[in-house]
Parts: C-alpha cells; sequence; structure tokens
C-alpha cells in the first residue's frame, strides 16, 4: 500500500514537472512575446506535454491500484447498481362507454349514501 501510494504522488510530481517544462519558456522570458516559437520553445513545450501525459496516466494507474487495494481489505464497499425494473404497461383500455361505467359506480355510490344518511355526517 505505501508502495503505490509514493508512486502516486511521484506520478503527481512528474506530472507538474511536465506542466513546469510547458510553462518555462514563458514565465522565464527566453520565448519572446509576438514571435514564432523557437527550437528550444517547441522541444521544452512537447518534452513537457509527454511528461504531463505520462505522469498523469501514472497518477491515475496508481489511483486505481489503490482503490484496488482497499476494496479488496473491505476498507471499500463496492456499490453496484441494481437495474430498475421496467414499468409494466398499462392496461389496454377495454372499451368500456360511461353508461357502462356509471352502470358498474352505481351500487357504490348508492353504499356511501346509505352510510352518510346513517351517521348523519358525523365521523364513527
Amino acid at each position: 500500500m505505501i508502495r503505490t501510494f509514493v508512486g502516486a504522488v511521484a506520478a503527481v510530481l512528474a506530472s507538474l514537472a511536465g506542466l513546469w517544462l510547458m510553462i518555462a519558456p514563458f514565465a522565464l522570458g527566453t520565448q519572446p512575446e509576438s514571435a514564432d516559437w523557437s527550437n528550444s520553445t517547441i522541444m521544452e513545450f512537447s518534452t513537457g506535454l509527454g511528461v504531463a501525459v505520462i505522469g498523469l496516466a501514472g497518477a491515475a494507474a496508481f489511483a486505481a491500484a489503490i482503490y484496488q487495494n482497499l476494496v479488496t481489505r473491505g476498507l471499500v464497499t463496492v456499490r453496484r447498481r441494481v437495474p430498475e425494473p421496467e414499468p409494466a404497461p398499462a392496461p389496454a383500455p377495454t372499451g368500456a362507454s360511461s353508461a357502462e361505467l356509471a352502470t358498474m359506480l352505481a351500487p357504490l355510490v348508492e353504499a356511501l349514501r346509505e352510510d352518510l344518511a346513517t351517521t348523519n355526517g358525523h365521523r364513527r
């Protein structure tokens, strides 16, 4: 675990060194502002870009190794996504007309009226 952490730190430091190589010609004034890039500026920038990319790739690889080590030790739990079940399709309408619906609901409405009439609107 310590070796992977040290490797991650070294990779981050390498990427920072690469970034410094990319900006050094401009920060130190060796590259004039309005002039085309000189050969030394192109070389420093491209070298810095390569070092930064390799450093970032190394940092990502070491971070993945640290994460895997923590999962193996049981210090980090892996959450697995459970796929949500697809909703059941809505039942197709049976083609009941409003007259048939009124006929089916009439006994329910009558039972509610009787219940309200016997309780005189008071709750039991």
